[in-house]
Formats: C-alpha cells, structure tokens, sequence
C-alpha cells in the first residue's frame, strides 16, 4: 500500500509523468554513451541499472507470483510499474542533486546521501546504508545463486556445491576488478540478454497467439478473485496483490532506493535526464519483460492452478523450472538448455548489477578510499551459500530485508519529492525556452 500509495501521488504532482513524457524517456537513454570526467554514462548506469532489475525476479519471481496469488498477480505487478515509474523518476533525480564527486572524477549517491545532505538525518541514513548492504550484498546475491545453481541441477544434473564453485572463479575477478569493471560488462550483457529472451519469447507468443486474449483474460480476472479456479497456491484476491506487489517489487525495484545509487554516478546535462533513464528502466523490466514470462507460463499448459493449489509444497518447489518447462513445451526438448543459459545469464548479470549498490553504501560509511574486500568476499560467501539453500528460505529472506530498506527510502521521497518536482519544472522551461 506504501508503494502504491507513493507513487500514484508521485504521479499526480508530475501529471502523470510516465505517460506524458514516455517518449523523452526513449530520447534520454540514447544522448549519452560515454562517461565524462571520470564518470559513467547515463547509458551504462541504465544498463547496471537493468542488469540488476532484469533478472530472476522476472522469470523465477513471475513463475512465484503467479503460483502463489494466481495469473492475477500479473496485474498487480503491472500496477506497481506503473506507478513505480514516477517513483523511480524522483528518486534517481534526488540521486542526481545530491550526489558527491570523487578525486577522481567519478560519483556516488543514493538515498543514503540525500537523506543525509536533504533531510540532515545522518543516523536514518546509516541505517539504511547497512540495510541496503545487506540486501544487495547477501541476500539478493543469494537468491541469484539459487536460481543459477537450482536450474544447472535441474537441466544438466550439476550438484550445487560445483556450481557455488564455479560462481566462485566467475564472479572474483569482475566484483575485485570494482564498479568500472562490472560497468563494462553489463553495458553489453544486459541489452543482449534482455533482446535475447524478449525475441525467444515472441515466437511462443506468435505460436500462440490466438489463445493470448484468454491468457489476458485470466490475468483481469484472478486479479479481482472473480474465477477462483484461478484463485493460485494462497488464494484470493489478496493473494493476487500481495504477491503480484512484492514480486514485482523485486523485479522492477522502484521506490525501493537500489537503483538511485547507479543512477548517481552517471554524469548528465540535467538531473532529471537520469530520472527519465531509470523510469523507462522499470518499464522494459516489468511492462515487457514480466509479461511476456507471464504469457509463456500460461499459454503453454504447463502451469496448473488447480493442482497448484492441491499440491503447494510440489507447486512451490517447481517455480524455479516453471518458466524453462513452459517454453520447452512449446518449442521442445532443445529448448530446455537454451533457458539454462538464458537463467544463468539474468541471474549471473544481476548478481554483478546488486554489488555496486552495496559498495556504494560502504563508500558513504566508510570511504572511498576503502577497497571493501570484506563485502567483497562477502558477496563470494553469499553465492555459495545461496547455492546450496532453499528456494524458499532465499525469497524469504530478500522479502523481509527488501521491506525495511523499502520503508526508509519511501519516506525519504515523500520528504524530499518536492525537490525533484522542482527540478522537473525547471526542466520542462528550458525545453519550452529552446523551442520557442
């Protein structure tokens, strides 16, 4: 209800902000490619940006949703894009006026810096320096991990202690190589991996495409409990929203104040052209992305609601292969190896994406000068142990420290959004000043 409610007043203040000015969202992703003075561009952070949001969330998390609370959880996901758009728009722009720049030329930011330099509480903001830490440097990590390891043992029949050792000798050399080195690979990883699955995707719904008005048709209904048939694993309508909310939350993450500490290190003409950037980013991820996995499970008969809601333990434990069993069944055996790898490249992209946003925060604490080899072989133990857990104790865990952080940044925005309002103001003046 908070991230509802914040960000359809976000958006009113911005007069709907994520509609109207869609189309500058587009423009600003491709002004910039390269960094100036040291800095990232606004294209990278994007692609850092994407590479943590796109992920397991949108294809393990949708399968978990919609298990869960039902194809109405879709619905609910889209809800919270959409609204989080303008979300994301003010706290990627906050990010943007109060960052701090480095001897080097470079960066850094995020809520922790602009509650500290905008509302002048430096405890609120320790704490969710630490929170976020955390979440990104454990517990995401983590359920990455699982996601690699459950679907390398599933298709290739790979015990999970190989591959938390495999992620070991991958992982090391990029997150010790620091942020620029993760920049480079995601400024490539990303895009391909996100192009990739949208076009495996669109042949399966071109195969079936007759049946996608009955697949929609299912979302709007589970999504108000109006066919229980379709009511998922918990059940009822606030099975759909809940769960539709907090996997979506993981997905997309706006308002959850991850994306605003990549979205300060890019260098831009105006603060709002970030914003614009990390907005058009919760949309690729949840409004494309979650959607065409949403479409995959339920046009391909694998996915069962009723023996689903008979058999959970057995529904639950299949969310992490449910997607790869639904285009394999369309498109064959074959296609079960190519979801591997297409699994393994979301998930190892945004373990890569989620370490920046911790190292941020251990700058704010502690410094840059600090090399932070402590979080960074905290991320190493986090991948491994995320690949021997449960599917189950991994989501739980991102869910209760997603919340905390969550709760901190939220009422940062709500404090400071008058700020970023201004600052898109200010923007639209000099636009309607160049063009007359």
């Amino acid at each position: 209800f908070l991230l509802v409610g914040v960000g359809l007043y976000c958006t009113a203040r911005m007069y709907g902000i994520q509609f109207r000015l869609f189309r500058h969202m587009v423009a600003s992703l491709t002004n910039s490619r390269d960094g100036q003075g040291g800095g990232i561009s606004s294209f990278q952070a994007f692609t850092i940006g994407l590479a943590s949001r796109v992920g397991t969330g949108n294809i393990i998390g949708v399968a978990l949703a919609i298990i869960m609370g039902g194809p109405g959880a879709v619905f609910w996901m889209w809800v919270v894009a959409l609204v989080g758009m303008a979300t994301a728009f003010v706290e990627a722009t906050l990010a943007q006026m109060y960052k701090v720049a480095n001897p080097d030329g470079s960066f850094r930011g995020g809520p922790a810096y602009y509650i500290t330099r905008g509302l002048k509480m430096k405890p609120l903001a320790v704490a969710f320096a630490a929170v976020i830490i955390f979440v990104f440097g454990f517990a995401y990590e983590a359920t990455q991990a699982n996601a690699i390891s459950g679907i390398m043992e599933h298709t290739f029949n790979v015990p999970t202690w190989v591959t938390g050792v495999g992620l070991l000798v991958l992982t090391a050399p990029i997150i010790f190589g620091g942020m620029r080195q993760v920049a480079k690979v995601s400024e490539w990883i990303a895009p391909i991996m996100a192009l990739g699955y949208v076009l495996l995707a669109a042949v399966i719904l071109l195969l079936n495409i007759t049946a996608i008005p009955g697949a929609m048709l299912q979302i709007f209904k589970g999504a108000f409990g109006l066919d229980q048939a379709l009511a998922g694993m918990a059940g009822g309508f606030t099975a759909a929203a809940l769960n539709g909310i907090k996997r979506g939350l993981f997905s997309n993450e706006a308002g959850e104040g991850s994306v605003p500490n990549i979205a300060a290190t890019a260098t831009v003409s105006h603060p709002v052209q970030q914003g614009f950037v990390q907005s058009l980013g919760v949309f690729v991820d949840t409004i494309v992305v979650c959607t065409v996995t949403a479409l995959i499970v339920l046009l391909s008969g694998v996915y069962d609601p009723v023996a689903a809601q008979s058999a959970p333990e057995v529904a639950n434990g299949a969310a992490n292969t449910l997607t790869s069993a639904s285009v394999t069944n369309v498109l064959g055996g074959w296609a079960q190896y190519l979801m591997a790898v297409i699994i393994f490249v979301f998930a190892y992209s945004s373990l890569l994406g989620n370490y920046t946003y911790a190292q941020v925060n251990m700058d704010y604490l502690q410094g840059k000068q600090h090399k932070h080899y402590a979080l960074r072989a905290m991320i190493i133990v986090a991948s491994a142990v995320g690949s021997l857990s449960t599917l189950t104790f991994v989501w739980n865990l991102s869910d209760l420290v997603m919340g905390a952080m969550t709760v901190i940044n939220m009422v940062s925005i709500l404090l400071l959004g008058g700020w970023a309002f201004g600052a898109l103001r200010d923007w639209e003046a000099q636009r309607r000043a160049v063009q007359a």
